[in-house]
């Protein structure tokens, strides 16, 4: 074994000298003595011993404890006292140079030993320790993610480099704060405050993470989202020390996000504008086509053409006009829609009897089909809703039930209106061919035909335009069908409109 290389300072020779010899005898060694501070400091700079054996009491002007202080400072060497006063007042001084024991005179050779085994002991470990923390810090402070650590009360007790950079706060402006100070987190879509992630590892006493779309707020007031995760430092099972926080910046992998789906939306629009011009030519070419053939027949048959099929031929003209006439409207309509300039003009007017000259209108530009009974389950049905809108959503609706239901058939459309919830309730049923549950979660959609009605003329805007309609007026729609059963549209619209001046 290495032998041990220990200075004594001791201003008695004599003590000094039979403190030498029994250091000798158990295997230690020796590199001087000293009878005061000052030489003391003087040796142990010179000679780089190993261990101090330091008399608290010594002649001159600075005694044992100061000399210890100095020589801590400057040399990372254990002391240990030689003492043959135990006073408050001198333990609490030599506490200040942290010693690594004390011996009380008179001492054994074994007293001796063990003081000095426990003494090299701790302070290997205290310089293993004090290692690793450094290692620890050298490690946080290069993270490129941000760490704060709390004691078991939430109070700051470390920031790294990359904590300062996104939270604004420098390391020695935070030490000491409460946490929630300098970590202070924000919902992003509801932009409500979030418990500090801190408290909630102290309560829950496990590891938590934040939820998506969670942002923090700096120093300055600025916004950063985050991730972030923060865990329990156990001092022993069942006992909290502290919590470390780490978490990391996510502005650009939200851009990327966002540049990601600005590109798929660009592509979706992409995608629906070519679907728009091949069905608006497919549609446009329908009538056109009726018209033409229509006009070369009445050229042809010239002279010989009847009243009767004059009529026929005029009216299947007129038929192909008003389609076009329809389809215009609707892509009039989408145009000025996709560009944010639907507006809801609501004026006041009564639902049931806007309902039922609707219905006369209707019924005489569609005279044949289905029967449409109309009910009117409420006495007051006085409303603040725009009738252009209204006229919208109920003749598209009407059409498709129509459209798709038998001729001997009827349809059902209901009016009722609920003072309590201040809401008007419209329902259409019909007993048509109904709709492939597979088709109408996307029923919305733009130019979207279900999958049953692809023989049957149309452009997939008419129900997109309803649902238009409905959200300007801040109301909802939802459809319950079955195929080959029948289909059921329930329209709910506020009863006033909620930006109309009363």
């Amino acid at each position: 074994m290495e032998q041990v290389r220990i200075l004594v300072v001791e201003d008695e020779v004599i003590v000094a000298r039979t403190i030498a010899n029994q250091l000798n005898q158990l295997g230690y060694t020796v590199i001087g003595t000293a009878s005061s501070g000052q030489v003391a400091i003087a040796k142990a700079l010179e000679g780089k011993p190993e261990l101090v054996l330091m008399d608290v009491i010594l002649k001159g002007e600075m005694d044992g404890i100061t000399a210890a202080s100095q020589i801590r400072e400057q040399l990372d060497v254990p002391v240990i006292f030689l003492t043959a006063y135990g006073d408050d007042n001198t333990v609490q001084r030599a506490k200040t140079t942290q010693p690594f024991g004390y011996v009380i005179k008179p001492f054994t050779p074994k007293d001796l030993r063990i003081a000095i085994e426990i003494g090299l002991l701790k302070h290997a470990l205290e310089r293993d320790l004090r290692e690793n923390r450094d290692r620890l810090a050298t490690l946080l402070n290069s993270m490129s993610d941000a760490v704060i650590a709390t004691n078991e009360q939430g109070i700051v007790t470390f920031v790294n480099p990359a904590a300062e950079a996104l939270t604004g706060w420098k390391q020695a402006d935070a030490l000491g704060k409460d946490v929630s100070k300098i970590f202070q987190l924000v919902d992003e879509v509801t932009e409500t405050s979030l418990e500090n992630p801190v408290a909630k590892v102290l309560r829950e006493r496990q590891v938590i993470y934040l939820n998506d779309f969670t942002s923090l707020i700096t120093k300055n007031g600025s916004r950063v989202p985050i991730g972030d995760s923060a865990s329990p430092i156990m001092r022993q099972p069942g006992q909290i020390n502290g919590v470390v926080v780490v978490f990391w910046d996510l502005s650009e992998r939200r851009q990327a996000q966002l540049l990601e789906q600005a590109l798929h939306k660009e592509r979706e629009v992409n995608q629906l504008k070519s679907l728009f011009i091949s069905t608006v030519s497919h549609e446009f070419r329908n009538p056109l086509s009726v018209i033409q053939s229509s006009v070369e027949l009445i050229e042809l048959q010239g002279e010989n053409l009847t009243i009767e099929k004059r009529k026929t031929y005029l009216k299947r003209i007129n038929s192909a006009v008003q389609s076009m006439k329809q389809l215009m409207e609707d892509v009039l309509f989408m145009g000025k829609s996709d560009a944010g300039k639907l507006e809801c003009h609501p004026s006041f007017l009564n639902l049931q009897e806007f309902c039922q000259e609707l219905l006369a209108e209707f019924t005489t530009i569609n005279p044949r089909g289905a029967e449409i009974i109309f009910k009117c389950h409420s006495d007051r049905t006085e409303a603040c809703m725009d009738e252009q809108l209204l006229r919208y959503i109920f003749t598209n609706l009407l059409n498709n039930a129509v459209k798709y239901s038998p001729a001997s058939g009827n349809i059902l459309f209901d009016l009722t209106c609920d003072l309590i919830d201040k809401v008007a309730i419209f329902r259409i049923q019909d007993h048509g061919i109904g709709i492939p549950e597979a088709d109408q979660t996307r029923l919305f959609e733009s130019f979207y035909r279900a999958s049953n009605v692809q023989s049957i003329p149309g452009t997939g805007l008419g129900l997109v335009i309803v649902k238009k309609c409905v959200e300007a007026h801040q109301g909802q729609i939802s459809i319950n069908s079955q195929a080959g059963v029948g289909s059921t549209f329930t329209i709910t619209l506020p009863l006033n409109y909620p930006n109309k001046i009363k």
